[in-house]
This record gives structure tokens, sequence and C-alpha cells, in this order.
């Protein structure tokens, strides 16, 4: 790594960029979505005196975390297709042609309700047939703010579906939504990192989106024709939205895969993620771009098959006592990559995690990483029942980590 630049005056956005080119920065970047806390705290009237009245960005840097949020720069068009909305059986939204950012079920469409609890269905008519998925949105949930609803019914239901998929993915068009999302950059500041979220890959979708993992293990003997036809769609949809991203100048580019060896077993890790990844990785790296999923699952199983992703970065890791995997173990193992982006297991920002424990895991993951590259994160968020003097004693000592003094 290169010295540090004694002149330059670091923002958070600086120093998670110097460390994912392997350039050492001033500090170790610390940085986290704490927005469930914030909405929480405001819901319930719970603020705490020092924050009263601050915005997300200011509570952000009062507690001295940086702003994460993940944003996606660009829509797919759903062409030939009618999207209709209901909610307890009501319409509650249609359209022709949408434009929708996470097709099929990564995230809820905004127009599901956030304030009352019910069953929400996404529909998508074709000249082929219809397929639909489900949401639920419990009673329980909507005193936890920034709950989403969790789905609950996939896309591929039986063997016709796969013909109606078909029909959608060979008609949707790239939809650049770059304006939007430099504006929402901006918005976030220089104290943060929006991180362009993409649509997950292949094997991913297939798994978390379109079948389940029962279906999906199921169709792996069953349907293995149409399951293989559905992934080589998927992954041509992905070459075609990599190819489009290189004309832009993110810098950083992220899969959303929400990565659990526990249902992304070893050998189908090897047999479907390594290419996958090693391909969009070679594509990206090849426009000058870094490349990381979202891997907030177990990683234990796959600790040893991650170097071979061709990932520059694991976000959101999340170690012991949250997974089986420690952190020293991933730390040893990934030395030469990929980047962890994360360390921090969000229950030890818990009450009832007793304060001596939390602080001797921070003082050991200092220790442990010197003045090596790691961006400092909490797996997978910062939570409303996290208390946020944890959070600011992890910046308090970060603040005091000077990678001058390694």
């Amino acid at each position: 790594m290169n010295s540090i630049d004694q002149e330059k005056k670091w923002t958070m956005r600086d120093r998670v960029l110097a460390v994912m080119d392997g350039r050492l920065p001033d500090r170790l970047p610390f940085i986290d979505r704490i927005e469930i806390w914030y909405k929480g705290m405001l819901a319930r009237g719970t603020m705490p005196p020092a924050y009263e009245g601050m915005s997300l960005n200011q509570v952000h840097k009062a507690v001295g975390i940086g702003r994460q949020k993940f944003s996606i720069p660009y829509a797919l068009k759903l062409r030939g297709v009618d999207m209709r909305i209901l909610f307890e059986g009501e319409l509650i939204h249609q359209e022709s042609d949408p434009d929708v950012r996470y097709f099929p079920a990564q995230y809820p469409p905004e127009e599901i309700p956030r304030n009352r609890p019910g069953t929400s269905v996404v529909e998508y008519r074709t000249p082929r047939g219809s397929v639909s998925v489900s949401y639920v949105f419990a009673e329980s949930m909507i005193s936890l703010s920034g709950m989403e609803p969790y789905l609950t019914s996939h896309l591929v239901k039986e063997e016709t579906d796969y013909r109606i998929v078909e029909y959608i993915l060979e008609r949707a068009d790239f939809v650049p939504l770059y304006e939007a999302f430099k504006a929402e950059e901006e918005a976030v500041g220089a104290h943060g990192l929006l991180v362009p979220s993409i649509h997950r890959i292949p094997f991913q979708q297939a798994l978390l989106e379109y079948l389940g993992e029962m279906s999906l293990f199921q169709a792996l003997y069953d349907s293995r024709e149409a399951l293989d036809r559905l992934i080589h769609l998927l992954d041509l949809q992905m070459v075609n939205i990599i190819e489009r991203l290189a004309e832009t100048d993110l810098p950083y580019i992220e899969f959303g895969d929400n990565l659990d060896g526990m249902m992304t077993n070893p050998n189908l890790f090897q047999e479907y993620c390594i290419p996958e990844y090693q391909k969009y990785t070679g594509m990206l790296h090849d426009m000058g771009k870094k490349a990381g999923s979202h891997t907030d699952g177990n990683l234990k199983p796959l600790v040893d098959l991650m170097p071979e992703s061709g990932l520059d970065v694991c976000e959101s890791f999340t170690p012991q006592p949250l997974t089986e995997l420690l952190f020293e173990e991933a730390w040893a193992k990934w030395r030469n990559g990929p980047l962890i982006w994360g360390g921090i297991p969000s229950d030890l920002l818990e009450e009832r995690t007793d304060q001596a424990v939390f602080e001797m895991f921070v003082e050991n993951l200092l220790a442990t990483v010197g003045r090596n590259p790691i961006i400092v994160g909490v797996g997978d968020m910062v939570l409303d029942i996290n208390r946020i003097e944890r959070v600011k004693y992890i910046a308090d000592r970060i603040e005091a980590h000077d990678l001058g003094a390694f």
C-alpha cells in the first residue's frame, strides 16, 4: 500500500474508495446503515437527547459512522407485460410495460403498503399467461420502523410458469437511471457512499426470487432443462446490464446476493456461482471497476472458496456470534482478497451483550487488522434494538487507531 497523503482532508467516501483501491487512508473507514435505528427512535419517541432534531445524515456525522445506502442505477422495462398489485385482494396499482427496478422480487415494489398489515400480490400478465409473487406485512412489523414486507411466494410455482418468465425476460429492456442515482448520491453526501446495487447473480436470483430453496433443489432433478434455460436467460440479462454500466463512472458495483453457504452449499457454489462471479467480475475489472457482493449470511461453508470468485469485496460480512465463521478465520484466508466490509456482528451492540465482551471484540478486531485494508461495518446493519453508544465507541476507537503508528 502507498503511504498516507498527509495533506489530504479525507472524507468517509474517500476512505472507502482508497481501501478498495489498495491505498492507505488516514483512518480505516467505518460505514454502514443506521436508518432502521433512526426510524425506530423517531417512531417510538426515544431518540437520545444528543441527536434530537437531527437528520439521518447529521446523526451519522455526530456518531462518526459513514452513511451507506443501496440504490440501483437502472430499471428494466417489461415490454408486453401488464403489472397489477393487489392488497388484500383489492387492486391498488396497475401499469402496462412498467419500469421495474428490482424484478422480480429482490425488494418489494414501493406501492405495497408499509403502514398496515396484510398480503400483497404482484401479478405479471402476459400473452402466455400470468405469474405472481406475494408479500406479507404482519401487524407486529408496523411498530418496527423500516421493516419491509417479506416474500411468501416465488415467481415460478409450476412447470408452465417457466415459459411465461422466458417471455418476460426475452423482452425486458435496460432503462438507465443515472441522473436519479447522481441526485441520490448528492443527498447521501461525502460522509457516505451510495452503493450501486445491481441484480443478484443468476443462480442467486433463481434460488431466492424465482423458485425458493426447496423448489430449486427439486428443479435440479425434475426440471433441470427449464432451470438451466432460466439461468441462461438471466446470464444474458446480467451481461447486458454490466455492458451498459460501462458508460458510467461508477467505481464500484455490488451484486445484491444475500449469499449464505447453508443454502448455496459448496457444491452449488462451485458449479454455478464461481463461474458466474468470475465472468462478471472479469467484465467489471476490464472496465476499471471494483466488484462486490452482499454476503450477510453464514459463509463458513464457503470460506475456502470465496477467494476463487474474483470478488474484490464481501460487503456486510457477518462473523460469529451471528454466524458460524470466526472473523479471524476469514481474515487469515482472505489476505489476498476478497476485502472484508463489515466484521462487527450487530448482536454485540445489544444491551444483553456485556460491555466488556463488546469492547474486547472491537479491540481484537483492530489488533488483528493493524494497518491492513478493511472497511469496518456492522453486519447486517445497526438495528433499533442496538445501542448507538456502542456504534460511537467503535467510531472513536477507529479514530484513535492511527494507521501511521503501525
